[in-house]
């Protein structure tokens, strides 16, 4: 029986991780049909639950936590099943002032509600001085023939009414309807929130259990022997040398500039923000020699002629510098010869299609950067200049159309601020200068008062943007793992373990901060993107690494080695480092919750693949370090059990579906069923070998990437985004 377990518990893990590529070329509602929503599907899982079940029985469990952890997941399925069968789903589209008693399911067929929905409004709600939206809100009430009830539904906020529940799900473009989703399992939700229940007690029970697993590891004898470690890799970066000098705003009169605040990524900042945006866009880095963003920025703005002829653009394509012989370094007007637009035709047959995959996406990406320039030549990017009508403030560019009901005394401010300013900048009259930014200043604080951030935050959000804390700290740790490694092979661990232990407190509170500043600056806890996860990871390693090292300095190195990883990741992949407002699905502490634990799950396991690939290296302490990884392993299945589940809760509230088989959904669980299997050396004997043990811990890392990023950069999703 047990050969029949684990021969459909891989065939299940297969199936779901088959179905997530299908998906990605057949379409979303393909797999929902074909697989997951699919007889044959359905009964793979209740065939597997049978023999697991079976096979329980018959090895006579009595550890109570272990019986409760196990028919958790018995009854979450059970759950499911009376989901996939009982339950009602539709949509129910409304105009403002209608009322509808139907609801409209999946095969366009109607349906009867217990009661009747009226729209009275529906509106969005935007960021004070932004187009950026913070909710989507609609005001119903409902109608059964003895009671009204009415109702205000937004992300994130239902309503219930006769065991139907409502959640905001789209809109009409004239905003005079709404979309509602609706669902109805009065079954199904309690049973599988009844098993997410016993699930959540079972992992708490399973750490702290005086006679379970866990607790025997945590007094074997093993814990007191000394531990060693691995190498890694270190970055260096090349300087490019400078052209000759161009025309800047002296430093401190680009610093006012850089003071202004703007609507930059739909939300109001200094301008400094997109000044280093912009400098990093074109140069890969926050200055330009010794040149500040706020100088780079200011030098395009008021001396274009200049800049045009500074190599300030990094070219990084190597088919697109080959094909084209463009230096490593180009200017602006490289690329306008005497036949025009060298790009042009490229760009042309990039989006027609015509393209050769790896030359013509270089040559797009490089568009794009002259467009920002471009851009800002014409002076379309700096909405620098407020106007409030009717109590709603919109910040426009000098450039910008106008609206006609603007008086006439803000029209001229807005369409003569620049060229004033710029008359005295080309006139040399920097002090005049300077106090005109002031009276801009002053102006922006008058007219978008209610849209500007707080004291607080632009004071938060200077000290971040002073500072590149990914990449200092990433330079930092991966250099003290490397030594810390030396050390450990020359046996020097013990003698500079307190300097070690404290250098790594510091750079776990340089993190800290920059989390708490990005925290001040967006209003939200910095979990919302990739990028922002990978620094919660980083500093999820160095929080775990302080508090395991006094018994095991072994991991002074892990948690350098892999904090300055995660940290190098986030500096150098394709993840977004700017700042910008949290989607309004996404504003929910529950998000929180979910996003958080998760991430500590996978650093917890990132230390199972190191303890792994440490003891190939090591082999001598091949056991003590699986000692080590197991003691990893069990707090982080705990984790992750939480946090995917946790996750189903908060997608239940916001969409009324616990479960969608989304790619990231999807490759969690199959994480989760993997990394279980590391657990029952009763039943699998391969795992009580160190060797095998850490070959197997090691390859199963391979599912964090693809969770973490082959679904984000490869299959999409809606969590595509984290």
């Amino acid at each position: 029986m047990k050969k029949t377990v684990i021969a459909f518990y891989i065939v299940v893990i297969a199936v779901m991780a088959v179905a997530t590529i299908v998906e990605k070329y057949q379409g979303t509602s393909y797999v929902s049909e074909h697989i997951y929503g699919s007889w044959w599907f359905s009964a793979l899982w209740a065939v597997l639950t049978a023999f697991a079940v079976g096979y329980f029985i018959r090895q006579r469990v009595r550890r109570a936590f272990a019986v409760t952890l196990h028919l958790s997941f018995v009854v979450i399925l059970l759950g499911a099943m009376l989901t996939h069968l009982t339950a009602e789903k539709g949509i129910v589209y409304l105009r403002t002032g209608q009322s509808t008693d139907r609801y409209m399911t999946e095969d366009m067929q109607l349906h009867p509600l217990p009661f009747s929905v009226r729209l009275d409004r529906f509106e969005v709600e935007y960021h004070e001085g932004t187009s950026a939206a913070a909710d989507y809100v609609s005001t119903i009430t409902m109608d059964d023939g003895k009671e009204q009830k009415q109702e205000r539904i937004s992300m994130n906020n239902i309503a219930s009414f006769h065991s139907v529940r409502l959640y905001q799900s789209s809109f009409d473009e004239d905003m005079q309807g709404s979309i509602l989703a609706m669902n109805s399992d009065p079954w199904g939700i309690p049973v599988t929130y009844l098993g997410y229940a016993l699930l959540f007690i079972s992992l708490i029970w399973m750490l702290f259990d005086p006679h379970g697993t866990y607790r025997r590891l945590l007094r074997s004898p093993l814990l007191k022997r000394g531990m060693m470690l691995l190498a890694l890799f270190h970055l260096t970066s090349s300087i490019s040398p400078l052209h000759a000098a161009p025309r800047v705003l002296p430093k401190e009169t680009a610093e006012k500039f850089g003071q202004l605040f703007m609507v930059y990524n739909d939300r109001v900042c200094p301008v400094q923000t997109y000044a280093i945006d912009f400098t990093k866009k074109l140069y890969g880095k926050r200055s330009y020699g010794e040149y500040s963003a706020e100088q780079v920025l200011t030098g395009f703005v008021f001396f274009h002629d200049d800049w045009a002829e500074e190599p300030v653009i990094k070219v990084k394509g190597g088919e697109l510098k080959g094909r084209l012989g463009i230096p490593d370094y180009a200017s602006m007007n490289y690329f306008f010869g005497k036949n025009g637009y060298i790009l042009g035709p490229y760009v042309q047959e990039f989006y027609q299609g015509q393209q050769q995959e790896s030359f013509h996406k270089q040559v797009a990406k490089m568009d794009e950067k002259l467009m920002l320039i471009m851009d800002l030549h014409k002076g379309t990017p700096l909405k620098l200049l407020p106007y409030q009508d009717k109590g709603t403030i919109t910040w426009y560019a000098p450039t910008d159309n106008l609206p006609e009901q603007m008086d006439e005394e803000h029209r001229k401010y807005i369409r003569d601020v620049f060229t004033l300013l710029n008359g005295e900048i080309q006139a040399g009259n920097y002090q005049r200068a300077n106090a005109f930014l002031d009276k801009m200043q002053d102006y922006q604080k008058t007219f978008g008062a209610s849209s500007l951030p707080t004291d607080t935050q632009v004071k938060a959000e200077r000290i971040y943007n002073k500072v590149a804390f990914a990449t200092i700290l990433f330079m930092a740790c991966l250099t003290m793992g490397i030594l810390s490694f030396l050390l450990l092979i020359f046996n020097k661990m013990r003698p500079t373990f307190w300097w070690q232990r404290g250098f790594l407190l510091l750079a776990f509170l340089a993190l800290s901060y920059a989390l708490a500043l990005r925290w001040i600056i967006t209003g939200t806890i910095p979990m919302s993107n990739g990028y922002e996860t990978m620094l919660f990871l980083a500093w999820s390693i160095m929080l775990l690494s302080l508090i395991v090292c006094s018994w095991f300095p072994i991991m002074l190195t892990f948690g350098f080695l892999l904090s300055g990883f995660f940290l190098l990741v986030s500096h150098i992949s394709q993840m977004d480092p700017q700042i910008s407002h949290l989607m309004p699905v996404l504003n929910s502490p529950l998000l929180t919750i979910h996003v958080s634990i998760i991430m500590m799950s996978f650093a917890l396991l990132s230390l199972t693949c190191i303890c792994g690939i440490t003891a190939f290296i090591m082999r001598r302490q091949a056991e003590e370090l699986k000692l080590l990884s197991q003691l990893f392993l069990f707090p982080a299945l705990t984790c992750l059990g939480f946090g995917i589940f946790i996750g189903a809760i908060w997608a239940n509230v916001s969409w009324g579906t616990y479960w969608n088989w989304d790619p990231k959904e999807t490759w969690a669980l199959i994480t989760f069923m993997i990394y279980a299997v590391g657990v029952h050396e009763q039943s699998l004997p391969f795992l009580r070998k160190p060797t095998l043990y850490h070959l197997y811990m090691t390859l199963a890392f391979l599912t964090i990437l693809m969770t973490y990023f082959g679904v984000n950069y490869f299959l999409g999703g809606m969590h595509s985004y984290a």
